[in-house]
């Protein structure tokens, strides 16, 4: 304590004022405290006391002065002006079709969704790939803003390679859009971009932007926490997911989403842990009077009624159901068939899925000049058919400048943003004619606006192959010939699926050991229900089978009756089972806002702090800092490396990477010995399955 502080008459001094300030606690009962808005106002408390430390835009006063409250308060609404939490910006005409496209009709889903009321809150759109669900979100955002009913857009994808592509389509829109558009911040955790802008952060927690300026309106930009308090954001599904868990700064993200549009692209049910966690905070988002819109092509019945709270009913009923459709709080409204949608897409399963058995289909096809997509299931397959085409078709593979490689989650972060680029422009909506092989893993599977000629990828769920397919013939384009019409060719165990139930292999069926299935895709009778209508119906006409695929492979009445002839029904029980222990363990980590904070024994319920909380489960590996001025796999300097959670056994993330220079360069960390060069980051010596 300061010998010259009165702290007693200071403490009279500030009451003083603020009975001065806000009269009306003299008289003013306290209300009863609602949880909901007490989750709320924790949110928009923390929300303002971000905002108002900010020095340079509060600076300090060593004086007490009892008109300070006039002084604040202007403070406080020029800079919530500044940094684009106050009044909406204008749009540039009404919210009709010409404000979003300069195509001269809306096609059929957007013009569904165009057409809806802005009272409905949450609607649910299926739709094929490809079909303008991107434009279809952009007008519903449209029609809410001039009706008033949000001032901001959040649109979530499953993958930060769609956010990055996604951010340039939503930025280009907004200036369409708007007379003064503002800048799309991309949420993605380690970046600051707003609009075209990159930002470098500084060690005083400020940004130096590339641009030179020091726009305010990038204020939700600068830190992951404020990503849901930009006007408009893209970024991936996780950072929605983190506002609905027992995690810091969620009530933080719920309220800023609060005034906003979410958009939820590509949900399906292929991960029942991130689907309860994703429903979580979409409820709590429409319980606080939020609108949210939900998109997908391949959403099976189970999952939809579940998205929308309601009972299941049978297979026959669910399979004949209007496809596309629009779902909302009528009901299903039936959306027209798109005259120039259709795609009748020859599907042929292949036996062997070796990386050697892929390569030869690639490089054949991309020697009579077609653009090939080969999506593996895992790194170490990819990896394998990238080195089996490396010695023969080397020119003809993805390149960042002069460097053939491949695409999968194992580069740093650097390296993927170019890897990104490199891939749209070699087999996206406008690149060049002539032979190419791009290859890959889940992370082009979904969201990207990607062209292939012929799409080459492994058994997979009947939901994820249909993402995978949407790839392929996306756009109306000219084609080699011999490949006019879309093929997919999906590579399948030679040994059938049976061994799978015993032991994975390439992603799917469970690995031996633990008493739980552990596994990419578990689900084996999913798998052969998949292949059997492969092998059953050999041309699929997308969009109008679409419902009756999903349905024939995903439905428990098709997969139960599948599992008992294979004499699979225990295998198929442990399957069920381990989607029940992950929505329960969804349950157990989420953020239940109809709960109070104090219970009536006055018991605080806080977050737990003796575990680590995620967004997705399964193991996480360390993430590795590398020395500066390390070289990463495209000449371009990288700063750290993600391990995976096998290779990361024993390893704390602070021990010290030694880095030897390459190409590859050479990581030792600990007893560990790794290699990071165009073909991503590899186990020395070891096996990296």
């Amino acid at each position: 304590m300061l010998p010259f502080y009165d702290w007693q008459h200071e403490e009279r001094k500030i009451g003083t004022a603020i009975m001065a300030w806000i009269p009306e606690i003299a008289d003013a009962a306290v209300p009863e405290p609602v949880p909901r808005f007490l989750h709320f106002f924790c949110g928009l408390l923390t929300l303002a006391d971000w905002v108002g430390s900010d020095r340079q835009a509060f600076p300090f006063e060593p004086e007490f002065r009892l008109d300070y409250w006039q002084t604040a308060q202007k403070r406080a609404r020029d800079r919530i002006e500044e940094i684009g939490l106050g009044r909406s910006p204008a749009l540039r005409g009404p919210p009709c079709w010409a404000l979003i496209s300069g195509h001269e009709n809306p096609r059929p889903a957007q013009a569904a969704v165009g057409a809806l009321p802005p009272d409905e809150r949450l609607i649910l759109l299926e739709a094929e790939t490809g079909a303008g669900k991107t434009e279809a979100a952009l007008w519903r955002f449209a029609t809410l803003l001039a009706a008033g009913e949000v001032d901001a857009l959040y649109f979530a994808v499953p993958t930060r390679a769609a956010a990055r592509q996604l951010h340039q389509r939503i930025n280009d829109a907004l200036h369409r859009m708007f007379n003064a558009p503002p800048e799309a911040v991309l949420a993605i955790p380690g970046q600051a971009v707003a609009g075209e802008a990159k930002g470098k952060r500084l060690p005083d927690f400020r940004v130096l932007w590339d641009d030179g300026t020091t726009a305010p309106n990038r204020w939700a930009a600068e830190h992951s926490a404020r990503y849901l308090a930009a006007r408009v954001a893209v970024g991936t599904v996780d950072q929605v997911a983190l506002g609905g868990l027992q995690v810091k700064f969620a009530h933080l993200r719920g309220a800023s989403l609060s005034r906003a549009l979410l958009v939820v692209d590509e949900v399906h049910a292929s991960d029942p842990y991130m689907t309860e966690t994703q429903r979580s905070m979409v409820q709590a988002h429409l319980d606080l009077g939020g609108h949210a819109l939900l998109m997908s092509a391949t959403l099976g019945a189970a999952a939809r009624r579940r998205w929308r709270n309601e009972p299941p009913a049978d297979l026959s009923r669910d399979a004949a159901l209007p496809y596309p459709a629009v779902w909302t709080s009528q009901g299903l409204h039936p959306v027209p068939a798109d005259p120039d949608g259709d795609k009748a897409v020859q599907v042929l399963a292949h036996s062997g899925w070796t990386g050697a058995a892929a390569a030869e289909l690639a490089m054949k096809a991309a020697g009579q000049g077609a653009r090939v997509l080969v999506i593996r299931n895992t790194v170490l397959r990819a990896q394998e058919t990238f080195s089996a085409c490396a010695g023969v078709a080397g020119g003809m593979l993805l390149s960042v400048g002069s460097i053939a490689t491949l695409h999968h989650s194992r580069f740093a972060a650097e390296d993927r943003a170019l890897l990104d680029r490199a891939v749209e422009e070699a087999i996206g909506k406008d690149s060049a004619m002539g032979g190419r092989i791009i290859i890959g893993t889940q992370t082009l599977e979904q969201s990207l606006d990607l062209c292939a000629d012929l799409l080459i990828t492994d058994l997979c769920p009947m939901d994820v192959l249909l993402q995978r397919i949407g790839r392929l013939h996306r756009h109306r384009r000219p084609r080699p010939e011999g490949f006019a019409q879309a093929r997919a060719i999906v590579l399948c165990p030679a040994g059938g699926l049976d061994p799978l139930t015993r032991r994975a292999e390439n992603g799917l069926g469970a690995y031996p050991d633990g008493p739980s299935l552990s596994g990419v895709y578990v689900d084996v009778p999913g798998l052969q229900a998949t292949l059997d209508q492969i092998v059953a119906q050999p041309v699929w006409h997308i969009p109008a089978m679409n419902r009756a695929l999903v349905e024939a492979a995903t439905h428990p009445q098709a997969l139960e009756p599948l599992a008992a002839a294979h004499g699979w029904t225990a295998y198929r029980q442990r399957v069920v089972g381990r989607a029940l222990a992950e929505m329960r363990t969804a349950d157990l980590v989420t953020l239940d806002r109809t709960k109070p904070f104090i219970d009536g024994d006055g018991n605080v319920h806080c977050f737990p702090d003796d575990e680590k909380i995620r967004t997705r489960l399964g193991e996480e590996g360390v993430i590795m800092d590398l020395p500066v001025g390390t070289i990463g796999a495209f000449g371009a300097p990288v700063h750290r490396l993600a391990l995976p959670a096998h290779w990361s056994q024993g390893l704390t993330g602070e021990e010290i990477a030694q880095v030897d220079p390459g190409p590859p360069i050479r990581v030792t960390v600990s007893d560990r010995v790794m290699r990071y060069g165009p073909m991503g980051l590899q186990y020395g010596g070891g096996n990296d399955a």
